[in-house]
């Protein structure tokens, strides 16, 4: 069943529950917040409990602090296409098994599929799998691929290059596809098999049993002032336990940050890498100057793009991180109470563009894989929370791992000596030809928040000013997303140290993370009181992409849940 605020878990108290209808957004102006300064007092920019713990605070004395707890057999969090799939999956072999089996899924969006973002090209294997009558159940895939174009584009002009059978780039039997109504469309086949879909529940924390193995999750506490002190409306999060909890959040999950460091998944794989999904812009580029929103206005003024826009009217916008390190990147999936599915740990087909298939695949293989552990009445586990390795090896049997690993060198090639084009010639002969089987797996550059070069060293870049036709200012186009926070709530964008910004990312790089952001977030400007500047976070337009806290050069900055129900109301992107 679909459930939306405020329902209750099960046997969670109405107290707890009722708080949540604090999560309600509403549009407000901005918030600012500025860093320390030796020169003067000024408010701190971080107040979030993460960085400045309430047992330290005296605001917090005295109040109570117990979380009401609730019990699963498998919560999944993220009802994205690889949480539903997982979900969905689960229900139908515990259907097929006659099986009680408890399902729940929490989802940080107001609605399923509002979160949801991507210039699907959908490739339907999985789909096709999960739920072979998807036609005959009206899943929203109405546009077929008729024709592919793929084109080197030079300042003026485009040379066409020619796909050839076989290779990533041909989409001959996918769909076009809004991918937010299609993860709509799965919630229902989910709430249908009698999955708990709870969307407006932010995953907020990541629970341990004494063992160390996973428990569960909590959703995030309410009613906290942006100043970091408890309102009169405060209410504790609670907390969903189970014997396998499933983490599906996209790609840079902050939850998975926490279980890569506390499991150590990333000991044997390269760094991720990633783009932002304005239109692809890698994340490893070196000019600190360069804004990939700007580019992405540039571009769409290339005459062969232009064409295609020109008499159409702007209607929406998002922007999302993706992931790009391909099968060198992946971390370790699994781990004691856990696993890692969809976008999160990186399933994405670069050359394809194309992740939506492998993470719905993830999903089922995670499903499968948890059933027939939860299921055994004779296993014993040496853990509290179920240690699944069966998934990981079904994981390298399946066709995502086969997929993945055929075209693992093809985005490294491109950052080789050989550049652009040694990069294609590369793809052409070892992919194309040999299909991926060389011996041997190129290496990234490493993380994308090291590329940065310092500004000193590098040429500011001049962006045409935008015509309001074709190309766009990025405020109105942020209104676009109906991206909507809690203004009286601590920033969720964290930083760990208030100084950083000023010192090293301004003073160094000229203050990046206002260009790289593709939302206004982030702005350096004058201080009020004394000469210099300071950074002023607008966390209410924030559409939770993740580049901040991926490009940052100094990984000071630490993206974390917002309330229930905050970030963009995507429809259909």
């Amino acid at each position: 069943m679909i459930v939306n605020l405020p329902v209750p878990f099960g046997k969670i108290s109405r107290r707890c529950v009722g708080a949540l209808k604090a999560v309600q957004a509403e549009h407000v102006a901005p918030q600012v917040y500025s860093t320390r300064s030796s020169s003067s007092t000024l408010p701190r920019i971080t107040t979030h409990y993460t960085v400045y713990p309430r047992n330290k605070d005296p605001r917090w004395e005295g109040l109570e602090m117990e979380r009401f707890a609730d019990e699963a057999d498998v919560v999944i969090v993220g009802g994205g296409p690889a949480g539903l799939s997982a979900a969905i999956r689960l229900k139908q072999l515990a259907n097929q098994h006659e099986k009680e089996l408890r399902v729940c899924v929490v989802e940080k969006a107001s609605q399923i599929g509002a979160h949801t973002l991507s210039g699907a090209c959908l490739e339907p294997t999985a789909l096709s799998e999960l739920i072979p009558d998807w036609k005959e159940r009206g899943a929203p895939l109405n546009t077929p691929v008729t024709e592919d174009k793929f084109s080197i584009l030079t300042e003026k002009y485009r040379i066409p290059v020619p796909i050839l059978p076989g290779l990533p780039m041909n989409n001959h039997g996918n769909y076009l596809v809004r991918l937010g109504h299609f993860v709509r469309w799965l919630g229902e086949q989910a709430e249908e098999l009698g999955v708990e879909l709870y969307p407006g529940y932010a995953a907020a924390e990541v629970l341990f049993h004494e063992d160390g193995s996973v428990k569960g999750i909590a959703t995030n506490d309410v009613g906290i002032a942006k100043d970091g002190s408890p309102k009169d409306v405060f209410e504790r999060g609670m907390e969903l336990h189970a014997k396998v909890t499933l983490f599906g959040e996209g790609c840079h999950g902050h939850l998975a940050k926490q279980l890569y460091k506390q499991f150590n998944l990333r000991e044997n794989c390269e760094p991720q890498t990633y783009a932002i999904g304005l239109k692809e812009v890698g994340l490893d580029y070196t000019n600190p100057y360069l804004s990939p929103f700007r580019e992405f206005q540039r571009w769409k003024h290339h005459p062969s793009v232009m064409s295609t826009l020109e008499g159409g009217n702007r209607i929406a916008y998002g922007a999302r991180a993706l992931n790009e390190g391909g099968s060198q990147s992946i971390p370790k999936v699994t781990f004691p109470g856990g696993m890692l599915i969809g976008c999160s740990p990186g399933f994405m087909n670069v050359p394809k563009i194309k992740g939506t298939h492998t993470a719905m695949k993830s999903g089922m293989l995670a499903a499968e894989s948890a059933f027939s552990k939860i299921t055994d009445e004779n296993l014993q586990s040496e853990t509290a929370g179920l240690y699944i390795p069966e998934y990981e090896e079904a994981f390298k049997k399946s066709w995502i791992w086969k997929e993945l690993y055929s075209v693992r060198n093809i985005r490294p090639s491109f950052h080789s000596y050989f550049g652009l084009y040694g990069g294609m010639v590369y793809t052409g002969i070892f992919y194309w030809i040999l299909r991926g089987k060389e011996p041997w797996t190129l290496k990234h550059n490493g993380l994308d928040s090291a590329q940065l070069k310092p500004a000193k060293d590098c040429t500011p870049i001049e962006y045409p000013k935008p015509d309001g036709k074709i190309s766009f200012d990025l405020l109105s186009s942020v209104a676009l997303s109906g991206t909507n926070h809690e203004h009286d709530q601590p920033p969720h964008l964290t930083l760990k140290d208030d100084s950083v910004p000023v010192a090293q990312n301004l003073a160094i790089y000229d203050g990046p993370e206002q260009r790289f952001c593709p939302a206004g977030v982030y702005e350096y400007v004058p201080l009020e009181t004394s000469d210099g500047m300071r950074l002023q976070i607008n966390a209410q337009n924030c559409v939770h992409c993740k580049t901040c806290d991926i490009k940052d050069p100094s990984q000071n900055i630490n993206w974390v849940v917002p309330e229930g129900s905050g970030g963009p109301a995507y429809n259909g992107m």
